[in-house]
């Protein structure tokens, strides 16, 4: 990434959570390489002749609330002895009502999307971080509501255990940041935006933090985004520990789930939280979701939200 930096030359970029399977790849050579397809920054309109509110919602078979509140506690007891005070728990959900990834890929709206034929696709909502002439941006996305309860966005908005949760992160990334930048400020604060789902509507809030890079920050492309990994979002705080306690806690390990993919298209680079994704493994489709665990949290809502994740956006 440095190197193709320097040189101006484009290529995406797919950064697994353990840091263990990067994969970098010249965008004039994409074609011959394992048929990926991405779509990134804008949102594309459902394909004619195609109304995807009136399918089906897709089923889902979570782990049960046993196995769940078993990681919880652990969670718990590291919150109580200082280990971690923000981890984001996340497991498999065993989906069907899917008849291929590629058909995911090309039905589902979101500005940020992903298939690896045979592997996974993804479709996120979330953006990494963005670098447009020299001003690196990034977005931490943290607090979810189902938009049909009564006064949902209020409810998100003044829920405590949500506003500290945000802080945090928000917190995490300005740090993170400020080690490869200067000037970082948090330009917007809680934001709601909406997400459409077969099953329903969801509300989620996000904040905006900018900062200013070295002039020659193309020739260390990779440096920042291995000094900004993994995504404070998806992880916790504080990060190290909390990442350990994740690898020890989580019952698979994540692989692409949580970590980020994005382009450089020979001047700037766009990126995205690689969520919401669909794991294929052989005939059966798995769906990664999870949630940040406070002190604050109740095992039932986390458990809950976690299945509430489990969506394809229409």
């Amino acid at each position: 990434m440095n190197d193709w930096g320097r040189q101006g030359i484009p290529f995406l970029f797919i950064i697994d959570f353990e840091l263990k399977q990067p994969i970098v790849i010249p965008l004039s050579a994409l074609g011959n390489s394992f048929g990926l397809k991405f779509n990134i920054g804008n949102i594309q309109p459902p394909f004619q002749n195609q109304n995807i509110s009136h399918q089906n919602p897709i089923q889902k078979t979570p782990v049960s609330f046993e196995v769940y509140q078993y990681g919880f506690n652990q969670v718990m007891n590291a919150i109580q002895a200082g280990d971690t005070y923000l981890l984001n728990l996340c497991y498999s959900t065993l989906i069907s009502g899917v008849t291929s990834l590629e058909d995911v890929f090309e039905k589902a709206i979101a500005p940020y999307k992903l298939l690896w034929p045979g592997k996974f696709v993804l479709f996120s909502p979330e953006q990494f971080v963005s670098i447009t002439n020299g001003v690196i941006r990034t977005f931490p996305m943290k607090g979810t509501i189902d938009a049909a309860i009564t006064d949902a966005e209020n409810m998100l908005i003044n829920d405590l255990k949500e506003q500290e949760e945000h802080a945090t992160v928000v917190d995490l990334l300005r740090n993170d940041l400020s080690i490869i930048a200067t000037k970082v400020t948090v330009n917007r604060y809680r934001f709601i935006s909406k997400i459409n789902t077969r099953g329903k509507t969801l509300l989620q809030t996000s904040s905006e933090i900018i900062g200013h890079l070295a002039d020659d920050y193309l020739d260390h492309l990779g440096d920042i985004m291995n000094s900004l990994l993994p995504a404070g979002s998806v992880s916790g705080a504080p990060k190290k520990r909390t990442v350990e306690l994740i690898h020890a806690i989580e019952p698979e390990s994540r692989g692409y789930y949580t970590g980020v993919f994005g382009i450089f298209d020979g001047s700037n680079v766009d990126s995205a939280v690689m969520i919401r994704m669909i794991e294929q493994r052989g005939d059966q489709f798995f769906y990664r979701s999870g949630g940040g665990i406070t002190y604050r949290s109740e095992v039932m809502a986390e458990y809950q939200e976690m299945i509430d994740k489990v969506y394809i956006p229409e």
